[in-house]
């Protein structure tokens, strides 16, 4: 079963600096039917202006990660981290117990794009921790490259949930199958351009929502960037 999520019918926020698109309810933004989707609670789409950015605030008990997609980011933390992140790179932050960050446009002439997602932990209380890896383009051009998993698999970045991420590049013939394990939910999130998945024409913005799928086959991409989540067989996250 597939359910679409068009990127048109997204929450908005827009505060002069910002511009960000959400695909689950946050913020002043709230559709009862879009909660989220097993334990994904945030898809937030975030354009930054130059030298702007999210002052320091608080979060706990959340896996946080950020993919950029233009740009460059700056993080800092209350565990002493800094860091700057760019295309390619995919950064986790665990809040658990409780962390205190800001992330601002590294720039002050270019906009910095990213992607900001939330997974609700499967444990709360834990040692906040903080993860960044860089995956080159040639690991995922035409193919999907696991980013995130429970246990770090194959040089991925660990998270504290039974869910796995996926990154690839598709473009004129490049194509992938997944096969998913037996009883899983799926959600797929073009970060830009467009693709086919199992048939269906999506474009930049565009979710989709899979239950029950054996098989996503992603393929007659147009410069299309694709985040894949594998996840539990559960409707909305608990938290």
């Amino acid at each position: 079963m597939l359910e679409l999520r068009p990127a048109a019918d997204r929450g908005l926020a827009k505060l002069g600096w910002l511009d960000s698109r959400h695909s689950f309810s946050f913020g002043s933004y709230y559709d009862p039917e879009q909660a989220g989707f097993s334990d994904l609670l945030v898809i937030n789409d975030d354009r930054v202006q130059p030298g702007r950015g999210f002052d320091t605030h608080g979060h706990r008990d959340m896996e946080i990660f950020t993919y950029v997609l233009e740009g460059a980011l700056e993080h800092k933390d209350s565990m002493g981290t800094g860091s700057v992140i760019r295309p390619g790179d995919v950064q986790m932050m665990s809040a658990g117990s409780g962390i205190r960050h800001s992330e601002f446009n590294a720039s002050r002439q270019e906009l910095v794009h990213f992607l900001q997602i939330w997974i609700v932990p499967n444990r709360k209380g834990v040692t906040p921790r903080y993860q960044q890896r860089r995956f080159e383009e040639a690991d995922k051009r035409g193919k999907l490259r696991l980013i995130i998993s429970p246990e770090g698999e194959e040089g991925s970045l660990a998270v504290y949930q039974d869910a796995r991420v996926y990154a690839g590049l598709f473009d004129g013939q490049e194509q992938q199958v997944l096969t998913l394990p037996e009883n899983r939910y799926a959600y797929i999130q073009v970060a830009r351009g467009a693709l086919a998945m199992n048939g269906q024409r999506l474009t930049a913005g565009d979710g989709a929502r899979l239950r029950n799928v054996e098989e996503i086959s992603l393929g007659q991409g147009e410069k299309a960037e694709v985040l894949v989540f594998d996840l539990r067989p559960v409707e909305l996250p608990s938290y």
